[in-house]
């Protein structure tokens, strides 16, 4: 199941179907279309490891905490998985 938005920002993890080594993390307020960019190939970091499915996402309520979870994932992602 893929939540709609709930009016604030959700931090994801992207894992690609193709290779599951291939992680991209990201925020978005509406995470069943920005899979669906992914998935579509209209992101040039994701287009090659197409397709992609939702390994985690946690809801903000504002757009400022999901960047900053988003930023922590980022620095510290490589060494929890």
């Amino acid at each position: 199941m893929i939540p709609s938005s709930t009016g604030g920002s959700f931090s994801s993890i992207l894992v690609s179907e193709a290779d599951a080594t291939q992680r991209y993390t990201g925020i978005t307020q509406d995470l069943p279309s920005r899979l669906n960019d992914h998935n579509q190939g209209t992101c040039i970091y994701t287009a090659r490891c197409r397709p992609w499915r939702i390994e985690s996402a946690i809801a903000f309520r504002s757009e400022a905490k999901a960047r900053s979870f988003e930023k922590y994932l980022k620095r510290h992602l490589r060494r929890l998985i």
